[in-house]
């Protein structure tokens, strides 16, 4: 096969070998046996498979436990040596974690097989076995000393066969066969009298000794590692090959009859044609053999044939079958190239009839990876977790990977879950309780708002500029409708006017706090005989006040809507298993200036009304204003380190519950004394009580 001489004319009617180691290492793969052992022939044979094929068998993720390498045994003084050396092969290899052994090499390594149960000194190695994958180049035989022994060793063996087909009549023309009826067939007399134990007469000069062969022996008796019924790979490539040229050379005399190709007109004779004049109609032949397999050849002279998987049987009578349990076809074959069907394998009793595992280590599981272990092959690996945040959904993976933004790593880490949308809504006790307390203080803002609107002649109204308070009073009525704008889906609009609105409203509600108590302040100041504070009491001070400090506030707002606004986003990190839908501030810089000028305004109306609240008591709100802005400070003040710790919903519930409990401590200590008077005891709200005079 390797001659290259130029005009070397080869028809191969073997498959190509190349498939066939294709072949193998999907096998190997299909049932991932990926810790095997290797056993070939000490030859030429043997060396070019370990040089060339195992490096590609490497590649497609197979290791090798051992590569063991047996003797040709080419003198019967070398039997001693070869068994001595057969018995350390023989231990090693059962010995082995590797339960899946590859050979290659010529027959006689099944022969050494068959020696595997007689070789090892330790009586419980007989009672182990591996599962042999045999090329098709090997046969199951026997030789004559051996026709007796046990061959449950290579049982369950898978085996590729190049592929065969009943041809009609074989099976009756081979249980026929007999010396007495065979011409011409120099063998067989030697070999009826090996597989039966008897001599003929004739064959033997002088008396014959043991049992006499009378040629009527039946063949079907025999055990099928002596005699096979069934039409091997290797006949059915030689009854192939002998067709294929007997159509050629039919398909030469019927072109040469046809056109006279002898210039002289002589009849056309087989036996004056020259063996190379039937090329060209050899690498034509395509035929159904009597089988009805298609017969044809590749152009490079290479019959387009596949191999059979066979699993060879041995049942407890020592009967030898051999069951089709697979294929893989030809490189031009248009169906898959490479079939196996496990649930027809009969595996050796010593895998308790279950599909053996030949690995190095076991599986790694989903959520673990491979770690390869230092100085040992690539399939001998330790399983470690997935890092935190990483995953593996499939077994033995390299590498652990991230989930998409859209999915999260579940606890066992070996599949990743999608993430749910989570944002402040009604529908959860969170948001629905939040937008409940946000209602009530409206409405009794509304209230309060109302009572004081019907009372506003009474001169506890008409103290301290009634203006400012339903200023005031209006402005909380907005800050507790401004929580509505956070709960809810996160829109375009909401954003933009979730923090400026409240910002402002906000701002301009201690805007008249401040006012509120400035204008104490001047009352008290203006009380005194001879001081000129009186030209500044009146309404536009406070609306001054009420103005200036809000257009502040404003244009902070302003500049922040037109350089960096506000805009819906998600978060998919802060926290795990949730998509938060949330508002970017677009400039953090911007939203903490809101508040630090917010939180200006409020320490300064503090300071202003904690100077002034030992005035007398009747026309004093500076002692509430202090308490109400001590609440204030004290809520917005909390308000940042909570903030900066919060994720997700919670950031926002944080700032909904720093809104409603600032404006709530506003509208409690300052006007639940004034609704006391008004409501409860009317007749404290005239003049006369609440002008008092120190004496």
């Amino acid at each position: 096969m390797n001659d290259k001489t130029p005009g070397l004319l080869f028809y191969q009617v073997k498959p190509q070998e190349n498939l066939q180691y294709q072949g193998i290492l999907s096998l190997l793969l299909h049932f991932e046996w990926t810790w095997i052992g290797v056993l070939v022939s000490n030859d030429e044979y043997g060396e070019r498979f370990v040089k060339t094929v195992l490096p590609v068998f490497s590649r497609g993720g197979i290791c090798f436990a051992f590569i063991e390498r047996i003797d040709t045994l080419t003198v019967v003084a070398e039997m001693g040596d070869r068994l001595k050396n057969g018995a350390k092969t023989h231990d090693k290899i059962i010995e082995s974690k590797a339960n899946v052994v590859v050979i290659y090499g010529e027959t006689f390594v099944i022969d050494f097989l068959r020696w595997f149960p007689y070789l090892s000194d330790h009586e419980h190695m007989t009672k182990k076995g591996k599962l042999w994958i045999i090329p098709a180049q090997m046969e199951l035989n026997s030789m004559v000393y051996q026709k007796n022994w046990t061959t449950d060793i290579i049982h369950g063996a898978l085996a590729f066969t190049i592929h065969s087909n009943d041809l009609p009549g074989f099976k009756l023309f081979a249980e026929k066969r007999n010396p007495s009826n065979t011409k011409r067939d120099g063998f067989i007399v030697d070999f009826w009298q090996q597989v039966f134990g008897c001599v003929f007469p004739y064959r033997v000069c002088g008396g014959v000794t043991g049992d006499t062969c009378t040629g009527q022996e039946k063949l079907d008796s025999l055990p099928g590692v002596l005699y096979e019924i069934s039409m091997t790979g290797h006949s059915y490539s030689v009854y192939n090959a002998v067709y294929a040229v007997a159509y050629a050379l039919h398909a030469m005399s019927s072109y040469r009859f046809k056109h006279k190709s002898m210039a002289d007109g002589r009849d056309f004779k087989l036996e004056n044609q020259h063996p190379w004049q039937v090329h060209q109609y050899l690498k034509r032949v395509s035929f159904n053999n009597s089988a009805g397999d298609k017969v044809s050849f590749h152009r490079n002279g290479e019959l387009l044939a596949g191999f059979d998987i066979v699993n060879w049987i041995i049942l407890p009578n020592q009967s030898f079958h051999r069951v089709k349990v697979g294929r893989i076809d030809h490189q031009d074959s248009s169906s898959g190239s490479f079939l196996v069907d496990e649930h027809t394998i009969m595996w050796p009793h010593w895998f308790n009839q279950t599909q053996p595992i030949s690995v190095c280590s076991e599986s790694c599981l989903p959520g673990s990876r491979k770690k390869v272990k230092e100085g040992e092959p690539f399939c001998c690996y330790a399983c470690i977790p997935c890092p935190e945040g990483k995953i593996s959904d499939l077994k033995d993976m390299n590498d652990c990977y991230k989930c998409t933004d859209e999915s999260y790593p579940r606890k066992k880490q070996d599949m990743c879950i999608p993430k749910d949308i989570s944002f402040l809504s009604y529908e959860e006790p969170l948001g629905l309780s939040l937008a409940i307390w946000a209602l009530f203080c409206s409405v009794v803002t509304a209230l309060v708002l109302g009572t004081f609107m019907k009372n506003h002649r009474t001169p506890i109204v008409q103290a301290n500029n009634r203006t400012l308070t339903y200023t005031l009073l209006i402005f909380l009525l907005l800050c507790f409708l401004s929580a509505f704008l956070f709960i809810g889906r996160p829109q375009k609009l909401t954003c933009l006017l979730q923090q400026t609105a409240f910002g402002i409203i906000f701002s301009t509600a201690i805007s008249s706090v401040l006012a509120k108590t400035i204008t104490v302040i001047l009352a008290f100041m203006a009380t005194k005989p001879g001081s000129s504070t009186r030209k500044w009491m009146g309404k536009r001070l406070s609306n001054s006040i009420v103005i200036s400090c809000s257009l502040i506030q404003v244009a902070i707002c302003t500049a922040w809507l037109v350089s960096s606004p506000p805009f819906p986003d998600t978060d998919m990190h802060s926290i795990t298993g949730k998509i938060v839908l949330k508002c970017n501030e677009g400039s953090i810089t911007m939203f903490y200036c809101v508040l630090g000028y917010m939180g200006f305004l409020a320490i300064v109306c503090f300071t202003v009304a904690f100077f002034a609240r030992k005035l007398p008591d009747s026309f004093n709100e500076a002692k509430f204003i202090t308490f109400s802005m001590l609440i204030f400070c004290s809520v917005w003040l909390s308000f940042v380190p909570t903030y900066m710790s919060s994720k997700g919903k919670y950031m926002v519930a944080v700032e909904i519950f720093s809104i409603l409990a600032s404006s709530a401590g506003l509208l409690g200590c300052i006007f639940s004394p004034k609704c006391y008077i008004i409501i409860l005891r009317p007749q404290l709200n005239n003049r006369k009580q609440l002008i008092r005079r120190k004496t």
